[in-house]
C-alpha cells in the first residue's frame, strides 16, 4: 500500500456511457489494488457528462457535471476521455493538454482523423496521450506497436479488429446463413447495433487500421488514407466457394510495407487460409497478426469490444501514466518521424479467387488464359465444372499488383465467352 501521505493523483473522467460507466465503477471498486500499483491513490473528482440531470447508476451524484472546461480547471493529473466522437471530445483533450493535463482515451475516430496532431501537442506540453483502448478492446496491440518493437522493422500487420463482422462471417461460414440472416441474429444477441453501417461498411475497422498504421510504421496515417470495403456484398455462395478450397472470409484490417518503403493500408473481405492463425478467430473475437523483420509472427488475440474488456484497457493506461506522473517522467512518445508514402489500394500486392461463367466449347480457356497473362497477372490454380452448356471457371491468381487485377477483371468481362464474372475475391494469408 501507498504511504498515507502521498498526494493523490487526481483523474477527470469525460463520458459515462458503457465504458465510462465501467471505468467509473472498477477505478471505485478497485481503489485500492490500483492504488498499490500506480504509487499513490487515483482519486476520480468528476465525470464529465452531456446530460447531468440523467442517473449514472454506480457514479455517485455528486461527481457527475456538464460542465467540462470548469472540471478541467480543478488541478487534475489525468484525464480520461471516453466520449467518443470528434468534437467536443478534440477541444476538451487539447484543453486538458495545454494545461499539463496527461490523456487517456478510447477515441478511435477522433485518433483516425487527428492522432498525430494529438501526439504533437502532448511532446509541446510534455504530457503523455495513451490509447491502447482505441483499437481491439482489452488486446494489447498498441504497447507493444509503440515499446516492444520499436527496435524492429514491422513489415506487415492483418487484423480482426470488428467484432460485429467477425460474428457475422463466423454464422455465414458454419452454419451457411446468408449476411442479412447472420446480421439479424447479431443484431438479437447485441452483437451488431440496430444501425450497423459503420460496422459492416468497414468504417470501424478502417479508423483502427490508420491508427495501428501509424505507430507500426512511424509515419502520419489518417483515416482518408486507408481503402475501405464492408462485408455488405460477401454472399453465401462466396463463403460455400471459401469452405470449398480451404479458406475462410474475414473482414482484414491491412497494412504493410511495399518494397520501395512506401505503405499501403486497407480494409476489405479477404478469404485467408484455413491453417492461417486468424483462420481460427470466431464469432465476436478480434486478433492481430504481427510479421516483423526480427521478431517474426506475433498474434494477439482476445475481446475486442463490449464495456468491461474496453474498461481494463482503459484502466492498463491509467495506471501506466500515474507510474510516469510519481517517477516525474513522460512515457514514451510517439515516434512519428518517417515521411513514408501512402500509395493507393491499386498499388496493393494480393491475389484474386474469380469465377466465371464462360461458354463451354474449345479455346475459351486459351482465351481467358492469354488476358489474365497480357495484365502481367499468372494462374496459381484453375477449375472447370460443366453446367450443360455453360462451364464455370474457379481461377485463383499468383500475388500481382491490384491495378493489374483489375484490369484483368475488366478484360474478362469484355470477352465474349465470358457470360459472367459471378465472384471474385482478394486472397490473403499465403506468404
Amino acid at each position: 500500500m501507498a504511504d498515507a501521505q502521498v498526494r493523490p493523483i487526481r483523474i477527470a473522467l469525460i463520458g459515462a456511457g458503457t465504458v465510462g460507466s465501467k471505468v467509473a465503477s472498477l477505478m471505485l471498486e478497485q481503489a485500492e489494488d490500483l492504488e498499490a500499483r500506480s504509487g499513490a491513490p487515483l482519486a476520480l473528482v468528476g465525470v464529465g457528462v452531456k446530460d447531468a440531470s440523467k442517473a449514472r447508476p454506480g457514479i455517485p451524484k455528486e461527481l457527475i457535471t456538464s460542465d467540462v472546461p470548469s472540471l478541467l480547471a480543478k488541478d487534475i493529473d489525468i484525464v480520461v476521455e471516453v466520449m467518443g466522437g470528434i468534437e467536443p471530445a478534440r477541444t476538451h483533450i487539447l484543453d486538458a493538454m495545454s494545461r499539463g493535463i496527461s490523456v487517456v482515451t478510447a477515441n478511435k475516430e477522433l485518433l483516425a482523423r487527428d492522432g498525430a496532431t494529438l501526439a504533437a501537442a502532448a511532446e509541446k506540453n510534455n504530457v503523455d496521450l495513451y490509447y491502447e483502448a482505441s483499437v481491439a478492446g482489452a488486446i494489447p496491440i498498441l504497447r507493444p506497436l509503440r515499446e516492444s518493437l520499436v527496435g524492429d522493422r514491422v513489415k506487415k500487420i492483418l487484423g480482426i479488429v470488428n467484432g460485429t463482422t467477425n460474428y457475422i462471417l463466423t454464422k455465414m461460414d458454419e452454419t451457411g446463413a446468408s449476411f442479412k440472416d447472420a446480421l439479424s441474429e447479431a443484431q438479437k444477441l447485441g452483437y451488431a447495433e440496430t444501425d450497423p453501417s459503420a460496422d459492416v461498411e468497414g468504417k470501424d475497422a478502417a479508423a483502427k487500421a490508420a491508427i495501428v498504421a501509424q505507430l507500426a510504421f512511424h509515419t502520419r496515417v489518417t483515416i482518408d488514407d486507408v481503402y475501405c470495403e464492408g462485408i455488405t456484398k460477401v454472399s453465401a455462395s462466396d463463403v460455400k466457394a471459401a469452405k470449398e478450397m480451404g479458406f475462410v472470409i474475414k473482414l482484414l484490417a491491412i497494412a504493410e510495407r511495399l518494397d520501395d518503403d512506401s505503405i499501403v493500408v486497407r480494409v476489405h473481405p479477404a478469404m485467408i487460409p484455413r491453417s492461417h492463425p486468424l483462420a481460427s478467430v470466431r464469432e465476436a473475437f478480434n486478433a492481430v497478426f504481427v510479421e516483423a523483420d526480427a521478431a517474426g509472427s506475433l498474434m494477439f488475440y482476445g475481446r475486442g469490444a463490449g464495456g468491461a474488456p474496453t474498461a481494463s484497457a482503459v484502466l492498463g493506461d491509467l495506471v501506466a501514466v500515474a507510474r510516469n506522473k510519481m517517477s516525474g517522467r513522460r512515457g514514451p512518445g510517439e515516434s512519428i518521424y518517417a515521411d513514408l508514402k501512402v500509395k493507393p489500394v491499386a498499388e496493393a500486392m494480393t491475389s484474386y479467387y474469380i469465377s466465371l461463367q464462360v461458354a463451354d466449347k474449345p479455346g475459351v480457356l486459351a482465351q481467358i488464359s492469354q488476358k489474365i497473362a497480357d495484365n502481367n497477372v499468372s494462374i496459381q490454380t484453375v477449375r472447370q465444372d460443366g453446367l450443360e452448356n455453360d462451364a464455370q471457371l474457379v481461377i485463383r491468381t499468383h500475388k500481382a499488383l491490384e491495378k493489374d487485377l483489375a484490369k484483368t477483371l475488366e478484360d474478362l468481362r469484355n470477352l465474349d465467352a465470358v457470360k459472367e464474372i459471378s465472384d471474385y475475391m482478394r486472397v490473403e494469408g499465403e506468404d
